[in-house]
C-alpha cells in the first residue's frame, strides 16, 4: 500500500472512530492507546511506518468498541490488529 492510500485509510478510521465516540454507551477508553501515539493522517510528514501502527491500534480499538467479547469475529479482529500493531511498533 503506498503511503496516500495509507493516509487515506487512516483518515478514514478516524472518522469511524468520532463516530463511535459520539454514540452512548461506547467505550470511547478504548482509543486512548491511538490518542497517545499522536499521529493523526494530517500528520503527512510522519513516516509510513508510524501511520501503519496507527492504523493498526485504531482498528484495536474499533474491534473492541464493537465485539462483544473476545471470541466474537470483532474480537477476534481485535486481537489480530493488536498483534499486528505491536510487529509495526518493532518495527519503527
Amino acid at each position: 500500500m503506498h503511503k496516500d492510500e495509507l493516509l487515506e485509510l487512516h483518515a478514514k478510521m478516524v472518522e469511524i472512530m468520532e463516530h463511535f465516540r459520539a454514540m452512548d454507551g461506547v467505550d470511547a477508553s478504548a482509543f486512548d492507546p491511538y490518542d497517545e501515539l499522536d499521529v493523526t493522517p494530517d500528520d503527512v510528514h510522519k513516516s509510513k511506518s508510524e501511520h501503519k501502527h496507527a492504523v493498526f491500534v485504531l482498528g484495536n480499538g474499533l474491534a473492541t468498541v464493537m465485539a462483544d467479547d473476545e471470541f466474537s469475529d470483532a474480537g477476534r479482529i481485535g486481537k489480530r490488529m493488536q498483534e499486528l500493531a505491536e510487529d509495526a511498533e518493532s518495527k519503527l
